[in-house]
């Protein structure tokens, strides 16, 4: 019988698509959901020993202009598609290299916060191939199914500023 490692057991880390990851030697952009919000960040490895460059939440969106009435959804559909527009805005800024997208052990199904996210990555100027019919509609994105409605267009612009 084979033993499992700790971080396989506890569904934290795919070896077999790290070790491809590592040997690509690329840099990579992670995305990483928790109960309260979406977590960016653009990783470059070495070694085996990865470096954190840029790193975005989206509770950085309330500087942006997301509403206080709002300040839960900042894990929804809307928050996945800034939160991806933000790192590309400084992946872009930073002028550093076209990353390859880290998904982890996230289950990929499409129309879903993964590719608003790449939606958002894509809007921002980063090239990364994806079908355009996995991406979700342009109103769920924009937060039109959402109960607390956003300005949408609003947002978007001051980050398109940066």
């Amino acid at each position: 019988m084979k033993t499992l490692k700790r971080r396989r057991k506890e569904h934290k880390t795919d070896y077999g698509k790290r070790i491809k990851l590592l040997k690509s030697k690329s840099p990579r952009v992670i995305f990483r959901k928790t109960n309260k919000y979406i977590l960016s960040q653009y990783i470059s490895s070495r070694e085996a020993q990865d470096k954190i460059i840029l790193s975005i939440n989206s509770k950085k969106l309330i500087k942006y202009g997301w509403p206080e009435n709002a300040k839960n959804s900042l894990k929804s559909l809307p928050a996945s598609y800034f939160t991806g527009l933000l790192i590309g805005k400084g992946i872009i800024k930073g002028k550093l290299d076209t990353p390859i997208v880290d998904l982890g052990m996230i289950r990929v199904l499409h129309k879903t916060k993964i590719y608003a996210f790449i939606k958002g990555l894509i809007d921002a100027g980063i090239k990364i191939k994806c079908k355009e019919d996995a991406f979700p509609s342009e109103g769920r994105i924009k937060g039109e199914h959402m109960k607390n409605k956003i300005q949408f267009d609003e947002i978007k612009s001051k980050i398109e500023k940066i």
